[in-house]
């Protein structure tokens, strides 16, 4: 689903046949990403006709999407009242399926988490369907969230616009019905998607500025694998089926420091995800403090950021695999910009000027430089993904 570029939305003016939705759509864009803001600056910035946006402004109101929040200063005449989101009210279901934990959490209209509980993912896909179901079942509850839709990330190969689950490679869980259980359970629409493509979306609508004004950029999350999701003219690039972008078993050695989730020790996941990292970690420690189930990649990150030598060393060398991959993606697609998320991210002072020296090769004479940044979403950019799987349905289709 396209999220309106609003720098483009007074050429999306719309035919009769199509005014209620289109507009509409426009003005709730407009009061979501400008707020505060009142009927005269949208009616001025979308050329649309004032009495127009005061009927849509009224019908919004109506629908409990907005809500007036006082008047502003005039400018002659008389003081415009403001209009912002409505906030506080349960708008979307949002489910994060990782290797490590799976969350069920509850987002208002503006992405504000409301509520939210988390559990250790089981390899037992029977018994996380069961959990998944009971713990958002009691979820809606809680919440008063009945009829409110429903969006999922999984670490997989995924159908979105069928809803169907083919493949989750950490588990090797086949054809998982979720999506076609949880719906019949809850009576609420459900939209699944992959988790990289997933944070792509995240990006879209609670990114950087930068990110939010390109049209098209790359978002690599480096977690347990390597996942990419593209965003071609303002829209997620799924290809045949949903296997669009599974960029992470592209070929990058034949030598790498663990298998990659596939099997293979030659994909570019093996060489620059975090097992990569926490690999190359294990192999230079020597009489090392850190005990075993202390070794996970938020420990490692920290000592990094901490300067301490191992940490660094075993860091730098992953971004190294890293920069060499994402130069491949700037080859082929030459995005505006690239996006690096997941948790390696704290320390991006600690790497940021390897990846920058890769990448920076790749930069064809005469084309325009791809900008590399870090993400801005924090530790659960998964999470947000499943939360704009569902502001994206309701953002772009208001009826």
């Amino acid at each position: 689903m396209k999220r309106i570029n609003l720098q483009r939305a007074s050429s999306q003016i719309a035919r009769p046949t199509t005014i209620r939705d289109i507009n509409k759509r426009i003005v709730l864009n407009y009061v979501r990403d400008r707020s505060p803001i009142s009927r005269a600056e949208i009616a001025r910035e979308t050329k649309l006709h004032r009495s127009t946006v005061s009927v849509i402004i009224d019908e919004l109101l109506e629908m409990g999407l907005i809500v007036g929040i006082g008047v502003g200063v005039s400018t002659g005449g008389r003081r415009p009242e403001l209009f912002e989101l409505k906030k506080g009210d349960p708008t979307a279901i949002a489910i994060d399926v990782t290797p490590r934990t799976t969350t069920v959490a509850v987002a208002d209209l503006a992405g504000t988490l409301l509520a939210k509980e988390t559990f250790s993912t089981s390899p037992d896909v029977d018994f996380m369907t069961d959990q998944i179901i009971r713990r958002t079942t009691a979820m809606i509850e809680q919440t008063g969230a009945k009829g409110v839709e429903i969006g999922m990330s999984v670490p997989g190969l995924v159908d979105q616009a069928n809803g169907k689950i083919f493949h989750i490679p950490y588990f090797d869980w086949r054809d998982w019905d979720i999506a076609d259980r949880l719906e019949k359970a809850t009576g609420s629409k459900v939209t699944v998607e992959n988790d990289a493509n997933a944070t792509a979306l995240a990006e879209l609508w609670f990114g950087d500025e930068r990110i939010k004004k390109s049209d098209t950029f790359v978002m690599v999350l480096v977690g347990e694998g390597i996942g990419t999701g593209i965003i071609f003219d303002g829209q997620v690039y799924r290809g045949e089926k949903g296997a669009g972008g599974e960029f992470g078993h592209m070929i990058a050695g034949n030598n790498a420091p663990v298998e990659c989730s596939c099997g293979s020790r030659e994909c570019w996941e093996a060489y620059a995800s975090e097992k990569a990292f926490i690999a190359r970690y294990k192999d230079r420690l020597r009489n090392g403090d850190l005990k075993q189930n202390e070794m996970n990649v938020d420990n490692l990150v920290q000592l990094a950021v901490d300067g301490e030598k191992h940490a660094v060393e075993a860091l730098k060398e992953t971004a190294h695999y890293l920069g060499n991959g994402i130069s491949n993606l700037i080859v082929g697609l030459s995005p505006q910009v690239v996006v690096v998320s997941g948790k390696i991210t704290k320390a991006w002072d600690v790497f940021a000027d390897q990846l920058y020296r890769v990448s920076e090769r790749s930069v064809l004479a005469g084309l325009p430089p791809t900008e590399l940044i870090p993400s801005s979403l924090g530790d659960a950019p998964t999470l947000l993904g499943a939360i704009g799987l569902v502001l994206a349905r309701k953002f772009g289709s208001v009826t």
